[in-house]
């Protein structure tokens, strides 16, 4: 074989190649939704010195065949997130074969009606409501369950053809007698319920988090993952952890449905 044509079948299996690499319109996307302890600040950029878990996560991906795209918005409970019109931007977005993780609860602990942000849900997985005089919007509102919300969500996310993922909450830098306090164990088996309930994927992320935390220590998970004025939001070594407790909870499923996006190496990309 001369080296003309030599060179030109190589420049031909390129072009094949290249033809063959999926498009970014033919890729999935990975949506996720919450509070600010999932996207902390208006551009996810580490606001403050704090960091959302999802703002690291795309590292884990392998962003060559599935898109991360980081959709949610500090302040918001699930109620607030799916009536002030933070829902209705990214469901169009939401295509069959998508997914979608979502993670809520701590600002759902907040009053129902509160002149400050009314954004508390009822404690609960049923179908309990309340209807209440909402002083920010200033109309009447019926409010639901925690888990009324969650099961909304799963449903608008599976008529859209796409794969529900529900992950309970993240614990704070609160400690007694040597171990985090696992103050989310109540909306974390809410979150299971519904999940369950929807047909949806769960992840118990409060348990994985909460149990590294206790295996690290209280020293170290204060001057690692928190700084001394926030116990809420981590800083980005906390972030870190959290997305790959995130991953850690999709592997501990009996079937991974992004299992196929995930680098190989999911415990350190970076």
């Amino acid at each position: 074989m001369n080296k003309t044509l030599r060179t030109y079948l190589l420049g031909l299996a390129v072009l094949i190649s290249s033809c063959l690499v999926m498009k970014p319109e033919d890729k999935p996307t990975l949506f996720l939704i919450g509070d600010s302890t999932v996207r902390h600040g208006s551009k996810g950029m580490g606001d403050g010195g704090r960091w959302g878990w999802g703002d690291l996560i795309a590292a884990y991906f392998d962003t060559t065949k599935i898109s991360v795209k980081n959709e949610a918005l500090g302040g918001t409970s699930s109620r607030t997130f799916m009536h002030r019109g933070r829902w209705a931007a990214v469901l169009p977005q939401i295509k069959k074969g998508d997914y979608v993780i979502m993670q809520f609860g701590h600002n759902d602990r907040s009053p129902l009606d509160d002149a400050a942000r009314a954004r508390g849900t009822i404690q609960g997985n049923g179908n309990e409501s309340k209807e209440i005089y909402n002083p920010i919007t200033k109309q009447k509102e019926v409010v639901y369950t925690y888990g009324w919300y969650l099961r909304k969500f799963i449903s608008d996310i599976q008529a859209k053809g796409a794969t529900a993922i529900v992950a309970s909450s993240i614990p704070q830098n609160n400690w007694s007698n040597g171990k985090v306090e696992r103050n989310f164990t109540n909306y974390s088996q809410w979150a299971h319920d519904a999940a369950v309930q929807g047909g949806a994927y769960f992840i118990d992320l409060h348990k994985i988090a909460s149990d590294h935390y206790d295996r690290e220590g209280e020293q170290k998970v204060r001057a690692t993952y928190f700084n001394a004025t926030d116990g809420t939001h981590t800083i980005e070594a906390g972030a870190r952890l959290n997305a790959q407790s995130v991953v850690e909870g999709l592997n501990q499923l009996k079937r991974n449905p992004l299992k196929k996006y995930l680098k190989t190496n999911t415990l350190d990309p970076i």
